[in-house]
């Protein structure tokens, strides 16, 4: 056995009638792991993966005489599993389909997209944002003029701190340091006019 074995690893041992089981009992012992997750990586699912490589092995047996010795024995069993792995993956079906419109299970009266969360805001978030916009826009008027057009670049047009510095003509760590400063001064003002609103 031990030179079958031996003999197998090599690739170099022929396959006949008479040594067909102690080959296939040898390879399934050694290489089981390596075949299983050979499959594993095409298929992702455990029960898939073993009945591939059960599916490869009863193919390997019935075609053992075919194996003519030209590579080790695992490296054509590991082709017969990575082809019946790629069989279940064409038989799968390419996209699940759920209806949106069409109640969700038996006893549910909802349907898929009554259930789907809405991220979108709600009317009175969009009346702060509007608010707050407003007030924001006042103050920055407030602003010196330098660290107001750096404001501006930079978070009202949305542009990146490389973008303003490059329009500004000044290097990022400039505008690093006047948006810091703009910050404070907007967030000490704003919190000023909301004190006063609320006294």
């Amino acid at each position: 056995m031990q030179q079958l074995a031996a003999g197998i690893s090599s690739g170099q041992t022929r396959v006949t009638e008479r040594n067909e089981p102690a080959v296939m009992e040898d390879l399934l012992s050694r290489g089981m792991p390596s075949f299983y997750r050979t499959a594993y990586r095409f298929l992702g699912n455990q029960a898939d993966a073993e009945d591939a490589v059960q599916e490869a092995f009863l193919s390997a047996y019935k075609h053992l005489g075919d194996f003519r010795g030209e590579s080790q024995l695992s490296t054509w069993v590991t082709t017969i599993v990575r082809n019946c792995a790629r069989m279940q993956l064409r038989g799968r079906p390419r996209h699940a389909h759920v209806s949106l419109d069409e109640p969700l299970g038996e006893y549910r009266e909802t349907s898929f997209s009554e259930q789907l969360p809405d991220h979108r805001p709600t009317p009175e978030d969009e009346c702060k944002n509007a608010e707050l916009k407003a007030r924001l826009r006042e103050s920055v008027v407030h602003l010196s003029p330098t660290l107001r057009r750096t404001f501006q670049l930079r978070e009202m047009e949305d542009l990146s701190i490389h973008e303003t510095a490059e329009i500004l003509g000044v290097p990022i760590g400039t505008v690093k340091a006047r948006l810091s400063r703009a910050r404070k001064e907007l967030t000490r003002s704003m919190r000023r006019k909301l004190a006063i609103q609320l006294k």
